[in-house]
This record gives C-alpha cells, structure tokens and sequence, in this order.
C-alpha cells in the first residue's frame, strides 16, 4: 500500500498526506462516531442488568445476558452476509428503493475506502428505529428474560463496532487479536470478499461454509 494518501479539505482540492497521518484522522472520526452509540446502548443495558440483579431469579438473569451476547455474533454474520453484502437493485416502492439506496452505500464504500473513518462503523440513529420496537416487545416477558436477552444482543452490537474499528486502526501483539485482524482484513482483498463473514467469531463461517480454503487459514493463523 501507497506511504500517502488523498485527504479531502471540504470543497478544497485533496491533498497528499502520509498514509499513517491519514490513518490517524480516519481513526479519530471514527471514535466520534462511535461514542454516542456506545453511551446511549451501553446506559441502557447497565440500566436493565441493574434491574434483573435486584430481582430473585439473577443466576437467570446472568444466562440470558450471555446468550444474548451469542445470539449478537449469529445476528451480526447474517447481518454482513445478507444484508451489507447483498445487492439491492433499485426499483419502486419504498422497501426498494430504501434498500438500495441506504443499505447498498453503507457497505460497499467500506470496501472501497476501508480506513475511511465514515465508512468504518455504524451511527447511534441507525438501528434506533429497531431498538425502539424491540424494547416494549421484550418487556412482555419478565426483566430477567427476554429484556436481558436483548441488553446482551445490544452490548454484544456495541463491542463488535469497537472490535471492527480496533481491526482497522490499532495493532497489537495479543495473538487472537493479530489472527483476528489478518482474518477481517482478507476478508477486504478480492480473493476474500466473498468468505469470512464473522468479525467477532469465525464459528459462524464454519456453519454455513463460508470459511477461507485451508491454505489461507493456516496462512492466517501463524502469527
């Protein structure tokens, strides 16, 4: 990869900076993205779990927090998969037209700019309309149940999001982190592209058969 990369001031021309600068830049906007995002879900799910301790079923409450944190890496490699990875034409209606012009950016720029602090993460308003209706849905049940399943999906959103920027933006010398950034960052080479799904975990790649052949794996796997 080039040492210098093209940095758009606004409306002024783009200007040549060291690739580790721009790196850096990218990273900062990135975080910003990500704060309000992790305050707002994260308040939230200390708010719920708060609520469950106080209750006398917390073991329960415990057991439906982690599964819900599991069910967030299956949500998240379908998510990827169908969703940021599929191709929505445009067409009438306003499901259609929605997909294609919201959902087909979101991804695909990513791919094309992937240290492009904009592209790396997602924003507090883009699952709210979500969250807002599976909040009351999961309150039908009792606190301890279905309400800390859903504080640990959230939670498990929010630590993927950092784990994504952290892949992109920082280095380490931890060896599942370093096995974990070559896995994502093949998965943005054009052999790639179309396997390696899971961020937070390659279980899920292994269930539906999108791992890398085994060459790459070993590949991947020397640190």
């Amino acid at each position: 990869m080039s040492q210098f990369a093209a940095l758009s001031l606004g409306h002024q021309r783009p200007v040549e900076v060291r690739f580790e600068t721009y790196k850096q830049r990218q990273a900062a906007i990135a975080r910003y993205r990500l704060y309000p995002l992790t305050i707002f879900y994260t308040t939230y799910v200390g708010l719920i779990l708060l609520i469950a301790s106080l209750s006398t079923h917390s073991r329960i409450a415990a057991a439906f927090f982690l599964a819900g944190c599991a069910t967030w890496t299956l949500v998240e490699y379908l998510f990827h998969r169908y969703v940021l990875h599929g191709r929505f034409p445009p067409g009438k209606g306003m499901i259609r037209r929605f997909l294609h012009e919201r959902l087909d950016p979101l991804h695909w720029d990513h791919h094309m700019r992937p240290f492009d602090g904009h592209h790396i993460s997602g924003e507090l308003k883009d699952i709210l309309p979500l969250f807002f209706v599976a909040v009351p849905v999961s309150f039908l049940f009792p606190v301890y149940t279905t309400p800390v399943l859903l504080a640990g999906v959230v939670q498990g959103y929010v630590a993927e999001e950092w784990l994504h920027y952290a892949l992109h933006f920082s280095k380490s010398k931890v060896p599942l982190f370093r096995r974990l950034k070559k896995y994502h960052l093949y998965h943005h080479s054009p052999r790639g592209i179309n396997k390696g799904y899971g961020i937070t975990t390659r279980f899920w790649d292994g269930v539906f058969d999108t791992r890398y052949p085994d060459a790459v794996r070993q590949s991947l796997s020397r640190n």
